[in-house]
């Protein structure tokens, strides 16, 4: 009994060591860094910390995906939860291979289970998200494709590097997983898509918010001073300053619609401002590019009226 168990923790030990299990682990977390940085820069970029990227494929598509219905998730960029997941997947992979002792050993074994079941959801998230940026939003984004490929990647590594005993667990517990992120991604994006659905094509979302008397004459001092704000249909940020008008208000706002494919599009007069961000407002011939409140517009554009 004594030389079996003898026998089981050396061939466990075994393949600890195994050469080709290391490598899985130093090529996930190559994997894992990239999309950090990846992913990391989208989030810098969408909290304004970080400056315009260059988007192979063209920045439009990758705008257009990024800041659509579906690229924000409880009010932060959906980049956010993709940076916190890579970031989970490379202290997994890293932490046993600089650990030494007992502990290592009890670790490894566990990160391995939190290597699957973390890429298995990864994986099936992003290929949901690939089917909305090709069927619902219908534009191109390198940055969306290459985290969907790091995600395969990382889930094909964690099946072929971990130390599975038995397989049949292994299938049923990533079956699990999958279909539970599968039902929660579909309803998450069948429940953004009914808003973006009703607007219709090329078209943005309609303002439900009540104007007050005092952001109807602010729009009015805007649109009489020659401010613009540069728009996209698709943008949920610019329709988040259209509320803060309210109907009536946005009304009176002289609005220029950038999307190529917008209703009365004026792309040319867009590229031809560079604009790269939505919503950019114009205000006296400077461009300033995000969401701004009522206080800080009237501010820009010198209005002295009462907003309260």
């Amino acid at each position: 009994m004594t030389s079996t168990r003898l026998s089981q923790r050396l061939s466990s030990s075994r393949r600890r060591s195994d050469p080709a299990r290391r490598w899985a682990r130093v090529a996930m977390a190559v994997l894992a860094t990239v999309g950090f940085i990846d992913t990391g820069a989208i989030t810098l970029k969408r909290w304004g910390l970080l400056g315009p990227l260059s988007c192979p494929g063209g920045a439009e598509g990758c705008d257009k995906v990024l800041n659509s219905a579906w690229g924000s998730l409880f009010g932060q960029p959906l980049s956010l939860f993709g940076w916190m997941a890579y970031a989970a997947v490379l202290v997994l992979a890293v932490l046993p291979l600089v650990l030494r002792g007992d502990s290592r050993a009890a670790l490894a074994q566990r990160s391995w289970w939190g290597l699957l079941l973390l890429s298995t959801g990864m994986a099936v998230f992003s290929l949901l998200l690939m089917g909305l940026m090709v069927v619902k939003i219908q534009a191109f984004c390198f940055f969306c494709v290459l985290s969907a490929s790091l995600s395969l990647g990382l889930f094909v590594l964690s099946l072929v590097g971990g130390e599975w005993d038995d397989r049949g667990q292994v299938l049923f517990r990533a079956v699990i997983v999958a279909l539970v992120v599968a039902m929660l991604g579909l309803g998450w994006a069948a429940s953004v898509d009914r808003p973006v659905a009703a607007s219709g094509k090329g078209v943005p979302p309609a303002v439900v918010a009540t104007s007050s008397p005092q952001a109807v004459a602010l729009a009015d001092h805007l649109t009489r001073s020659g401010a613009v704000m540069y728009t996209a249909y698709w943008c949920p940020h610019c329709h988040e300053q259209k509320e803060l008008f309210g109907k009536a208000a946005t009304a009176q706002l002289t609005l220029v619609e950038c999307a190529a494919d917008g209703r009365n599009s004026q792309k040319a007069l867009c590229d031809s401002k560079k604009i790269e961000g939505f919503p950019t407002w114009e205000i006296n011939g400077t461009l300033d590019s995000g969401v701004k409140s009522l206080d800080q517009l009237a501010q820009l554009s010198g209005y002295t009226g009462p907003l309260r």
